[in-house]
């Protein structure tokens, strides 16, 4: 796998990796029903469209050259201090391959002015709450609105300093 910018062509192959790991994080969780909702939404063709000419922002995908193994989102916050992941999803035939911790370490090497990375996790997904802590993430707080306003999906919210070595 390499990690590379996201570009509109791989915006199908996005929708569908997010549509597929959605569900089988999810609907256990959720429900299928529920996940379809917030996939259609947040998802959704041009909500992504959208992702890739946000400013202060990097849209990543891990690519073999065949297939879309993961994808990862994130933009900068306070002033740039603080990097936001909005989203981190690898496939679920390609977790444990460390394809989370390059898209991630990408992720930090996009913004050399950031101090710390944040994210928000469901607390239910114990998979990710897992990888966060193993990627020296600790819990900071709490929040009813993961993922968009109003959106009633309560989660934590973890961070980590980014620290530079010269």
């Amino acid at each position: 796998m390499f990690v590379r910018t996201a570009s509109e062509r791989d915006l199908d192959a996005v929708r569908a990796l997010l549509v597929e790991t959605w569900h089988d994080t999810y609907d256990g969780i959720y429900g299928a029903e529920r996940v379809t909702e917030i996939t259609d939404d947040w998802h959704s063709i041009a909500s992504l469209r959208a992702r890739l000419t946000r400013p202060h922002s990097e849209f990543l995908v891990a690519d073999d050259g065949k297939r879309l193994g993961g994808m990862a989102f994130a933009d900068a916050t306070d002033e740039g201090r603080t990097v936001m992941l909005r989203q981190l999803y690898v496939r679920p035939g390609f977790q444990g391959r460390g394809i989370g911790g390059l898209l991630l370490d990408e992720i930090e090497s996009c913004f050399p002015e950031a101090g710390k990375l944040r994210l928000e996790v469901e607390e239910a997904n114990a998979k990710a709450v897992a990888f966060y802590l193993a990627q020296g993430f600790a819990k900071v707080g709490m929040t009813a609105d993961c993922g968009a306003r109003r959106s009633g999906i309560a989660a934590a919210i973890y961070e980590r300093p980014i620290v530079w070595v010269d």
